[in-house]
């Protein structure tokens, strides 16, 4: 990008109708690295212990090995691969040392100084790229409903309401070996917003919905309206809801800042209410 820009962003995050809350949501920005960001949502599963667990160590992965990477030497896609692969392997064997079978789901975006931006996910959790009110592109479930709207069997929104539309083919902790997919944007630009958030987010809106929202709303407003939208449309029978939202805004020509200054804002929304 040649245009200086600023990132203003949000998290938000809330139990919903449940007992307790297993999502987890992570905004960072790199300690050493001015432009380098890091959003990381986590969907925990396998009880009320267990799926904290999981996302918590997701989220523990997440921050260690950001601090650790290096924008100008490091590859993102190697650093977000072994984000997954060792939250992973953790997982595993807070499995077998506690007797229970904790699982997550993890949706991250990683946004380098230069502008490009790298994503990786596993599970159910998804990221959106939007670019004012179109859908650029989404991460695309590893899921069983998905599996049927890859083969045409389903449309998007007879999977929205299947009633299987909650089983995984793939996320952290299982058996065997999760599935990472990973997406590049070689270069952000100023009207594109990403958002990551779990199916207790997304669950409820279309595409359509969503890039309204984003190119409307603020960053923080639209995650306390999709929260409140959410949470009105799950009749009382909502999953935990987490979100994260960064939006890239062109900055005015007298402002003599250099491409991808530090976070302008980084404002979290919600703290997992009860």
């Amino acid at each position: 990008m040649t245009k200086a820009f600023r990132l203003i962003a949000s998290t938000g995050i809330h139990k919903g109708d449940r007992e307790y809350q297993q999502d987890q949501v992570t905004l960072i920005s790199h300690p050493r690295h001015n432009g380098c960001v890091l959003g990381v949502i986590a969907d925990g599963m396998g009880g009320r212990s267990g799926g904290r667990k999981a996302s918590d160590q997701v989220m523990m992965t997440a921050r260690q090995l950001f601090e650790r990477y290096a924008p100008d030497t490091d590859d993102p896609v190697t650093m977000l691969r072994s984000m997954v692969e060792e939250a992973h392997i953790v997982i595993r064997l807070t499995a077998i040392s506690s007797e229970q079978e904790p699982h997550s789901t993890i949706a991250a975006f990683l946004i380098n100084p230069r502008g490009d931006c790298h994503w990786v996910h596993a599970g159910d959790s998804r990221i959106y790229h939007f670019q004012g009110a179109r859908m650029v592109s989404r991460t695309s479930d590893h899921s069983y409903v998905q599996a049927l709207v890859d083969r045409g069997d389903l449309t998007e929104e007879e999977a929205n309401n299947h009633p299987h539309s909650n089983i995984l083919v793939g996320c952290l902790g299982t058996e065997s070996d999760p599935p990472i997919t990973t997406h590049f944007i070689p270069q952000l630009q100023p009207g594109d917003v990403l958002m990551a958030c779990s199916d207790g987010v997304w669950h409820y809106f279309s595409p359509t919905e969503l890039g309204s929202v984003m190119e409307s709303l603020s960053p923080r407003e639209a995650t306390e309206f999709l929260i409140e939208k959410a949470r009105s449309r799950a009749r009382g029978g909502g999953d935990n809801l987490s979100l994260v939202i960064a939006k890239i805004e062109a900055l005015v020509e007298e402002r003599k800042i250099a491409p991808l200054a530090p976070l302008a804002t980084l404002t979290p929304f919600g703290t997992g209410r009860s």
